[in-house]
């Protein structure tokens, strides 16, 4: 009997350090961060798509300006 408490403590000890680490939670918001960000990206991908290609056309022209090409 004394062996099934001793087995049964240790087990318990287990669980409340398993419920008190907090290693795992930056993972956990890291994931919550990314899946954010690709919702956003998906949403506004128009926008963003005209952003770029209005910041890339500007780096063409004012290189084209430089060169003389």
């Amino acid at each position: 009997m004394q062996l099934l408490w001793m087995a049964g403590s240790r087990l318990m000890d287990r669980a409340r350090s398993f419920w008190k680490d907090e290693d795992g939670m930056g993972t956990v918001e890291i994931i919550l961060i990314i899946v954010v960000l690709i919702g956003l990206v998906i949403v506004f991908k128009q926008q963003i798509s005209g952003i770029v290609e209005s910041i890339f056309q500007t780096i063409t022209e004012e290189k084209n300006a430089v060169t003389g090409g």
